[in-house]
């Protein structure tokens, strides 16, 4: 089981290249970057978790160039968005920037997507709140044709564009794992019908604790006619405890994800060090 780490890189948080080297310097597999274009004053979309939004959501920085500096500056890490709001952004530019992140890092970006939480937010895209699922499904549809064609054209209910060609494509091949974040089920069944991964959050009201929930999961998987393990689970949040992360991976998880504070490097490095160690025992 690999472990990765993540952060809501702001102007005050450690940078990405500072963060990057110091944890393959640790021997940590990968680092993940959320987004959030900005978040409307009205705030009248309840933050999941519950109480105050976090100020790092208001601050956090563009995950595509934060995580391009990081892949920069390193040679093994992976680098990955927790998650990419694809609703919030244009088809055919997310396409080009998932393709050149990965040429940029050379094979290593991991594609977290997800339709958030935020109607406000989302609006102001011009995306609509109850359509955006659909929305989503197509956005990815229509970008792994133009990753994987010379002359790429899509049309559906929401996005559609004739015949067209752009460059570059990803190195990975067909293209980068496409990992859906979301809660169980509707999430799950997303990862299920369309993606390459899950990527649910450790806990969440409705289903507890992620790991509590991996049968459904692959029992699901099963009756859609996938096999379970062609669909590796990334878990995000997890506590930072050697007995969890050893729960997870006797369940067979693929990764396991843990959360660093928004603060500089004289609060970031102490907690990789720990981090750092239970991936040693993980090992």
């Amino acid at each position: 089981m690999h472990i990765g780490a993540s952060l809501f890189f702001t102007d005050y948080s450690i940078g990405p290249v500072a963060l990057g080297k110091a944890l393959e310097e640790r021997g940590i597999e990968s680092l993940w970057a959320p987004e959030h274009s900005h978040i409307p004053t009205s705030r009248q979309s309840p933050f999941p978790q519950g109480g105050d939004l976090p100020r790092k959501y208001y601050d956090v920085m563009d995950p595509f160039v934060t995580l391009a500096a990081a892949a920069a500056a390193t040679e093994r890490l992976k680098i990955g968005t927790g998650i990419c709001l694809v609703i919030q952004r244009d088809t055919i530019q997310t396409a080009k920037s998932v393709a050149t992140i990965d040429q940029v890092s050379g094979g290593r970006f991991l594609f977290g997507i997800g339709a958030g939480w935020n109607a406000e937010e989302m609006a102001d895209h011009g995306t609509n709140f109850k359509t955006r699922m659909s929305l989503m499904k197509e956005r990815v549809e229509a970008m792994r044709e133009i990753w994987t064609k010379d002359k790429a054209a899509y049309s559906g209910r929401f996005v559609e564009f004739p015949e067209m060609m752009t460059w570059p494509k990803p190195v990975q091949k067909p293209y980068p794992p496409v990992l859906m974040g979301g809660a169980f089920p509707h999430g799950g069944r997303r990862a299920i019908e369309y993606c390459d991964g899950w990527l649910p959050h450790a806990k969440r009201p409705n289903y507890g604790e992620a790991l509590d929930i991996f049968p459904e999961f692959r029992q699901m998987a099963a009756e859609a006619g996938r096999a379970p393990d062609s669909i590796p689970i990334t878990v995000y949040g997890v506590a930072e405890d050697a007995d969890t992360l050893k729960r997870y991976q006797d369940a067979g998880t693929e990764r396991c994800v843990l959360t660093l504070p928004a603060a500089g490097a004289e609060e970031v490095l102490p907690v990789l060090d720990r981090i750092a160690v239970l991936a040693d025992a993980v090992r």
